[in-house]
Parts: structure tokens; sequence; C-alpha cells
């Protein structure tokens, strides 16, 4: 009997939902866990720290070559067997008998998700039309903002009544139902030419990422100044440039970097770099205030911080209905603005700021944001070739990766540095004039991205269905010429030339 056949347009949001909500998850319920983990190894909070460290290392070493992969093989059988190793690699977490074995399983679990989360965003964006992402979006927006949101509680009640173990447990179900799925119904999406494997630049890519992630992963816990961090930090900054001078002198780079030739994919990328380090900061520091200033317990700041994801829903799904008419940049503006003068607010705060009120901080927080995350995804792809997306998706994980990482370690090392006198770098005691400073700084830089974002261009509206970028719409010369060579329909390229 022949298999049934379902609808792609079903079938890759629903891969691309379970994919990120898996990642997304893993990577924030872990932390959860360590309190426990440590107590089961019979070691301390300091040295369980490598279990969470060694995963957004991993992370940067995978990506660069993800979309290579996905290009070269296919992005069903990488994203399969990715997410068949991540499944895999949590059930072994689970069993580790030992902290070093543990910390290896979570380097596979890292590398796993590393090639996931790319390969599984550019299979959506290559399955819907140009006007279709604006809808397509609203999908994106599920496991980004729900996971981190319900993990820290999910992870608690996982540690307090069953084990640590569960934790990583939780991934099997709906890893293995995700790989069953995908055999059964995904189609397979190929770019023809995918070019040969770059391997200096896979090699200076992924030595700067995992050394960048780890330094800011880690600076503020060992001291910005400790020779490791600024070993760290100087190396993966003399790679990264390298990797910038190397990848525009090759032909077929690993990662394609002239794509930022892109005037719109480039402001894009540059709004989610800085434009999001407003609001992940918020989302770090918000439970540390409530916990460390007002005396809150881990439930109730969790609870407190919940009401973001229900923000960004509703406002994700006003945006999609008024996309078409305002168009990117005045939405990422005004909610930037949003965001600005809620971190504002949030800057009076003290101890006797009620919980509610923080909930209500933290729900329009989540609605300002909401303006942000969908356009600028939408909008950095709307000018795309069809055949760039796997590359452009690949290059959007490296900086939002960077991103997660520079939001915590910028705020802390801001509130180490407002420490109270005497303290060890390790264990900062910020008072509440930190926190105010760091909450303004925050805003300030909220307001100086709205003011970026009004600079894109205007005509950031989706273009009618499968029409292909003109070259007047990429500011570089050599990315114009790129774009023309990836065509891969003849009517395409003739338009194109035309």
């Amino acid at each position: 009997m022949p298999r049934a056949r379902l609808s792609q347009r079903l079938v890759v949001p629903v891969m691309f939902v379970t994919t990120f909500f898996l990642v997304v998850m893993d990577g924030a319920i872990t932390t959860v866990a360590l309190p426990a983990i440590a107590h089961q190894f019979g070691t301390s909070a300091a040295g369980i720290n490598s279990v969470v460290v060694i995963y957004p290392v991993c992370v940067g070493v995978a990506i660069p070559i993800s979309g290579w992969l996905g290009d070269r093989f296919g992005a069903k059988p990488v994203l399969l067997t990715a997410m068949l190793l991540f499944t895999s690699s949590s059930a072994l977490c689970g069993l580790a008998g030992s902290l070093g074995e543990l910390v290896v399983y979570r380097a596979v679990q890292g590398l796993a998700g590393g090639l996931l989360t790319p390969v599984a965003g550019a299979m959506l964006f290559r399955t819907f039309t140009a006007h279709e992402r604006v809808r397509a979006s609203r999908t994106m927006t599920l496991p980004q903002q729900i996971a981190p949101s319900i993990a820290p509680m999910l992870g608690g009640f996982l540690v307090d009544e069953l084990s640590w173990r569960w934790v990583f447990y939780v991934n099997l179900p709906f890893g293995l139902a995700a790989v069953v799925f995908g055999l059964l119904f995904l189609e397979n999406q190929r770019e023809p030419n995918a070019g040969r494997f770059d391997l200096p630049g896979f090699l200076l890519s992924a030595g700067a990422m995992s050394l960048l992630m780890y330094g800011l992963s880690e600076g503020a816990r060992q001291g910005w100044t400790s020779p490791p961090i600024v070993g760290a930090l100087a190396v993966g900054t003399v790679l990264l440039v390298l990797t910038v001078v190397v990848g525009l002198r090759t032909a077929e780079p690993i990662l394609r970097l002239r794509l930022f030739g892109n005037r719109l994919f480039r402001d894009a990328n540059v709004l989610n770099l800085i434009g999001l380090v407003p609001f992940m900061g918020a989302m770090y520091m918000t439970p540390l205030f409530i916990q460390e200033v007002q005396g809150g317990t881990a439930l109730e700041s969790g609870s407190s911080t919940f009401p973001e994801a229900i923000g960004v829903l509703l406002a994700v799904q006003l945006v999609a209905r008024v996309y078409d008419r305002v168009g990117a940049a005045w939405i990422i503006a005004s909610g930037l603005l949003c965001v600005a003068v809620v971190l504002a607010l949030m800057a009076t705060s003290d101890a006797d700021t009620s919980l509610w009120t923080f909930r209500l901080y933290m729900f329009l927080l989540g609605f300002g944001m909401g303006g942000v995350f969908m356009p600028t995804t939408v909008v950095s792809f709307s000018t795309m070739p069809a055949g760039d997306v796997g590359q452009a998706s690949t290059l959007s994980s490296v900086v939002r990766q960077l991103s997660m990482a520079l939001a915590p370690a910028f705020v802390a090392a801001l509130l180490i540095s407002n420490s109270a006198a005497g303290a060890p770098a390790a264990e900062p005691q910020p008072e509440l004039p930190a926190y105010r400073m760091v909450y303004v700084v925050l805003a300030v830089i909220a307001l100086a991205s709205a003011v970026f974002a009004l600079t894109m261009r205007r005509d950031t509206r989706p273009q009618p269905a499968d029409a292909a970028p003109a070259p007047h719409e990429l500011d570089d010369p050599a990315a114009a010429e790129h774009t023309a060579e990836a065509r891969t329909e003849p009517a395409r390229k003739d338009s194109h030339a035309g």
C-alpha cells in the first residue's frame, strides 16, 4: 500500500516547531538541574558548570557546517540524523554514571543542536513563498518563546518529583516521534550546487565560534580579566577576523559572508545581534532581581517572567495582520520603542515592587519584542534567492547564538562592575542601584536599535510569490553578481539579467 502523502506546508512546520522546541527547551531546562547533578556526583556548583558551558561551545562548532551539509546531502537526511543523534545523546545524558560522561554526552547534544536549528529554519523558508512567510513566521515564535518560559517550572517539577535525569529523558518521546514523522512524510530539499567543502573556512569559523561562546558564557563566573577568558576572547576574535578575510577571498566559503551585501539581510542581522540584547538581558536579569533584591523564590521569579511569552504570541498575531500594509521598518521600530519604555519603567523597581507589576512589565516587554522577532526574520529572507536560503539560515543562526551569549554576559559584566566592594568576581552581590543602572543601559540600547530600524529600506514588505530580487537591491556589486549566479531557474536568470 502506498504511503499517505501530507502537504509539506503542514509537515515542515511540524518538524520546525518540534526541532526548535527541543533545542531551546534543552538549553534552558538543564540549568535548573545543576544543583542536583552536583550533589549526585559530589562536586561543587562551579565544577558542574562545564555541563552547561560545553553545550553552546559545541553548538558554535556545528553551526558553520550546517548550511553546507543541508545543501550537499539534503535537508531531510541531515535534519533526521541530527535529531536522532540529539535524542540518543539525551538518553545517554540521563544514563551518565559520572560527570565526565555527562559532559561528553552534552557535547554531542550541542553538536546535534547546532545542526538542527539552521537546517530546520532553511526548510521552513524554502517551503513558503515570500508572501506566505509572514504567516509561517508565526510558527517560529511558538517554540522560541514558550520553551524558555516553561523550562524552569518544568525542570523544577521533574527534579523535585522524579530526578535530574528526567530533564534529559523528557526529550526522548518528542525526538523519536519527530524522527518517525520525518521519515514517513518529510520530503527532501537539496541544492544542486552545494560546492566543495571549505575546510580552512570551517576550521577558522568553528574555532572562532566555540572560543567566543566559551568566553562569553564563562566570563562572568571566572572573571573577565582571568587568563582563560582573555585568551579565549582574544583568539576567538582573531579567528573571526580571519574567517571574514579568508571567506571573502574563497570562491565557495563555508560561510557565505557575501550575503551580508544584501542590505535587508544585513540590517536584520544587526538588529538580531544588538536589538535582542535588551530583551535577552532583561530576561536574564529580572529573575535575579526578584530573587536577590526582593528575596523571592525560584517559582515566584519563573511565574513572573512567564507572561512575556503571552505578550509575544499576542503581538505576533497582530503584526501578521498589519505587516503587508505597514512594512517591517515601522513595526520593528515601534516594538523596540515599546521595549525601551518598559525597561525604563523597570529601572524604577525596588524591593517593594509587587510581583504582579513585574508580570505586567514582562507581558509588555514580550509584546514589544513580538513586533521585532517576526518582522526581522521575514525581512531578512524577503530578498534572498532560493539557492541562498540554506546559507542565509546558517549565518542568521551564527548571529543569533552570539546575541544569546552576549546578552547575559553583558548584563553580568555590568552587574559585577557595580557589585558590593570586596565581593569575589565569581560571586557578585549587586545591589539595587546596580540593577537600576543596567535596566537604563538596556533601555538606551533598545532606543538606539529603534532608531536604526527606521533607517531600513522602506520597501520591506514581501515581494510577489516567486519574485526574484533585482541587482539594485544589493548594495555590494560582488554580492549582486553572486546572487545572479545562484539562480537555479532559467526564468529568474533571464529576468535578473534584464
